[in-house]
């Protein structure tokens, strides 16, 4: 089944509901035990641009016994017509409806594609509510960054798979197929309760949330087979990277080739969640990385590559990666290297890159004053900012994008007065600079406390404090010709309600979708009013869960997911945040007992 053309005519973008691009994989659907349907929350363009769903597809498409299809939030305008025409969410490769699938796996990599989940099960008319589903329905099971606090949507999911999933998969598939019964559909009970027992996977149905006051107290198991806490997985080795990824056809958000040199991060940036959840460090060799350009170019056409890491410039061989790149295949392919660290090695290796159009640079100071830096343990010396700067402009980049936070823990009037100065010595190099003056653009985003992370208890700033202080950035720095953006504080406020919630944060979540809320990291979707009265009608105070300082004793919800990084250190770390105090880079100085200690390569 496929959806009907005089339907598709009534949306924009159709071609991201009709599927058939080059290097799908179509298996036999009869002929094949076990069936998986690929979710992503969000748009096509979007879902098409994450690795994981990439990385996911290809492993399961590999073994006989496994299928993978793909599915993507529709907009708003498909949605209405699957209601409207009582046509259920179809998968992209066969045209199934998500409920003739055995498993439903989404990637939670954001909170506010949370809506889009309940809205994609309901669009295949399956209950939301995991208790709602008997064996009749299909498993729905979650991972991805956003799942390191499963609580807030424990009610909807029939099974978390906790960190990296590559070398878990094929225990769970075979676990699958192990309570698939005769009528080709799984026994719920027994199932979960043996997934629990496998690494890295956590059960929500088989805990019970205990209460105090409205506060979270604790999780227990209901069951021997539920452990109390569940250890994040780690792959110790990158899996090779896919070769013969989809191509879309249309405009995806990355559109471009793709291979992960490293994963993991050892700045410690103590406001980063990824930072935390990620470590440790790992590379992939060269000669692999080499190799996976070319079988992309080749299977895929593609004439640009982006080598992807959470810090692209912290990879140990990046100087000798990048000729060896551009001596293979010279201008053939472009390369782009996201993630890059500021300072002026960065700017003479983009300047380096074959195929480069020199418009903007992008970097991320996040703090303007360097006790700040040093709260926040991101510490750039002006100079070298400057020095970057000057050095970037006299090589003739037009604009430079530069990246700050404003509400991070203990900001002052005078750091956002910091944030002015620095900005102001940045566009002095660029009048410096030969030929046409650069532009500079300020992007402010609100710091929001994460789980997993040194400011896991600290509070998010008040709206007013934020508004004031966004003020007082436009006043001083629009008369300077510097161009500023930023986004809506009510979006920041929940986001931290949400990320650091409890499963009371999952009754919000569901009033909010029922009253319309859909697509709400989209800003032309946004409704915080929806947002404000859900809030109201639960009960929700969002000052408890976001601009609330916490104890460090206080219990909280996400307690039973264990990253690797101990508790203890992350407390050392907020009080090392408190008194300003930097810890230094593990890679370059000594280890900083995180917890990690012989887990990776170089800890």
């Amino acid at each position: 089944m496929k959806y009907p053309d005089h339907l598709l005519y009534q949306v924009t973008k159709p071609a991201r509901y009709t599927g058939g691009e080059w290097n799908i994989t179509q298996k036999d659907w009869a002929g094949t035990p076990l069936k998986f349907a690929l979710s992503y929350p969000d748009t096509y363009e979007i879902g098409m641009s994450n690795m994981a769903v990439g990385i996911l597809y290809e492993q399961i498409n590999t073994r006989a016994d496994s299928l993978a299809e793909r599915v993507f939030a529709p907009w708003t305008d498909m949605a209405l017509v699957l209601r409207n025409n009582k046509i259920p969410l179809l998968s992209l490769e066969s045209g199934h409806p998500l409920g003739d699938f055995d498993v439903i796996g989404f990637s939670l990599g954001y909170e506010f594609t949370f809506t889009n989940i309940l809205n994609m099960l309901d669009l295949a008319n399956i209950p939301v509510w995991s208790k709602e589903r008997d064996d009749s329905y299909p498993l729905v099971i979650a991972g991805g960054s956003a799942a390191l606090n499963p609580e807030p949507m424990a009610d909807f999911i029939d099974l978390f798979v906790i960190g990296e999933a590559e070398e878990i998969l094929p225990a769970l598939i075979d676990l699958f197929l192990r309570h698939k019964n005769r009528a080709g559909r799984f026994d719920k009970r027994g199932l979960l309760r043996e997934a629990a027992t496998l690494p890295g996977i956590y059960v929500p149905s088989l805990y019970e949330v205990d209460y105090l006051d409205g506060k979270y107290q604790t999780l227990t198991p209901l069951v021997p087979e539920a452990p109390k806490s569940i250890r994040r997985l780690m792959v110790s080795k990158l899996p090779p990277p896919p070769v013969n990824p989809v191509v879309p056809y249309i405009e995806i958000v990355h559109d471009r080739g793709a291979v992960e040199i490293a994963r993991g991060c050892s700045h410690g940036c103590r406001f980063c969640n990824a930072g935390v959840i990620y470590r440790p460090v790992r590379e992939r060799p060269r000669a692999e990385i080499l190799k996976a350009i070319g079988d992309i170019i080749e299977n895929c056409g593609y004439d640009e590559m982006s080598l992807v890491s959470l810090s692209t410039g912290d990879y140990s061989q990046i100087d000798e990666l990048v000729a060896e790149i551009t001596a293979k295949y010279g201008n053939q392919v472009a390369l782009s290297l996201p993630s890059l660290h500021l300072d002026t090695h960065s700017v003479k290796l983009i300047d380096s890159l074959p195929g480069r159009r020199k418009s903007g640079l992008t970097f991320a100071p996040e703090a303007g004053s360097e006790r700040l830096q040093r709260v926040i343990n991101k510490h750039i010396p002006e100079s070298e900012l400057l020095a970057t700067a000057a050095l970037a402009f006299e090589r003739g980049w037009t604009t430079l994008k530069l990246y700050f936070m404003l509400g991070l823990p203990t900001e002052t009037d005078a750091d956002v007065e910091g944030i002015i100065e620095l900005v102001a010595k940045v566009k002095a190099q660029g009048s410096r600079a030969p030929g046409r003056t650069p532009q500079i653009r300020l992007t402010l985003s609100t710091f929001v406390p994460k789980p997993h992370t040194p400011f896991q208890w600290s509070a998010q700033e008040s709206e007013a404090n934020l508004m004031r202080r966004h003020e007082i950035l436009k006043h001083a720095l629009a008369k300077r010709g510097v161009k500023i953006s930023w986004q809506d504080t009510r979006v920041s406020l929940l986001e931290a309600v949400v990320s650091r919630g409890d499963r009371k944060i999952g009754r919000l979540i569901h009033r909010a979708w029922k009253a319309g809320a859909v697509f709400d990291g989209w800003s032309e979707c946004f409704n915080f009013e929806i947002w404000r009265k859900a809030m109201e009608e639960e009960g929700i105070d969002p000052a408890f869960y976001a601009t609330r300082e916490r104890p460090l004793d206080e219990p909280l919800p996400w307690a039973h997911i264990d990253t690797g990084v101990s508790d203890e250190f992350l407390k050392r770390e907020y009080r090392a945040a408190v008194a300003a105090e930097l810890t230094p880079d593990c890679r370059v100085s000594a280890c900083n007992a995180c917890g990690l200690e012989g887990v990776g390569p170089g800890c």
